[in-house]
């Protein structure tokens, strides 16, 4: 089994990068082969441009997402997209690792997604969710963040994390087809004693020693959609 971790921490000692050491440790006992991307270690190049592609499709128009398609087909992706998409396909087990940032990944990890995750291969016309070219894969956001628990949920001031998670979790890691795993969270991390950030290294450990037991998140599958997209439910019901 291989797993690989996607890092984006601008800081080397920080507690995320904590949590990813804790990855890359029990993954490794457990038997897998670990690769990790930290992405500012490696002064990854987050913004998807015109730069990205040396053989245009269209030279005089940019669709970003076409140009990924063309440039996969014709083998003139950049190296690093190259590079890091080698390491996705390998993998069996992808792990984020970050911190939220404004309810989201930093812009380091958005910029991984947008040029690495390319059209054509991961996703394209109706390869989406189930049927998506990276299904078979798992995946798994681990992430801290400065807000407690208490802040998020049905009634709480930031409402679910479920919701603020559905971007990153089904629309983009679902959309390529990885089947997701219930995130593992750390809270409260900047303000929180020692003695809790410790415990969070533990249950982290134990959470990944898990992972073979774990049940994906329940996300629509296109077997339960009619070939315009709509819930074959309903669609018997207007019958």
């Amino acid at each position: 089994m291989n797993a690989l971790i996607i890092h984006a921490h601008p800081e080397p000692k920080s507690f995320t990068t904590a949590l990813k050491d804790v990855a890359v440790e029990e993954l490794t006992s457990c038997g897998y082969n670990v690769e990790v991307s930290d992405l500012y270690a490696m002064h990854f190049q987050p913004v998807a441009s015109a730069a990205d592609f040396s053989l245009r499709r269209n030279p005089d128009y940019l669709v970003y997402a076409l140009e990924q398609r063309h440039a996969y087909e014709s083998k003139t992706l950049p190296s690093d997209i190259a590079a890091e998409l080698d390491k996705v396909m390998r993998a069996d087990l992808l792990i984020l690792s970050f911190p939220m940032f404004w309810f989201s990944v930093p812009a380091m990890m958005k910029g991984w997604i947008d040029r690495v995750l390319i059209s054509g291969l991961c996703y394209g016309g109706r390869r989406f969710y189930d049927h998506g070219g990276l299904r078979g894969k798992k995946m798994l956001a681990a992430f801290t963040l400065g807000g407690p628990e208490h802040m998020f949920g049905p009634q709480a001031i930031h409402g679910e994390m479920t919701a603020m998670l559905r971007p990153l979790l089904q629309g983009t890691f679902y959309y390529v087809g990885y089947s997701i795993l219930p995130p593992f969270i750390a809270w409260h991390v900047p303000y929180v004693a020692d003695e809790v950030r410790q415990t969070y290294l533990s249950d982290y450990r134990r959470y990944l020693a898990g992972l073979e037991a774990l049940e994906p998140l329940k996300l629509p599958r296109l077997d339960e959609y009619d070939e315009r997209f709509q819930p074959r439910k309903l669609a018997a019901l207007a019958q």
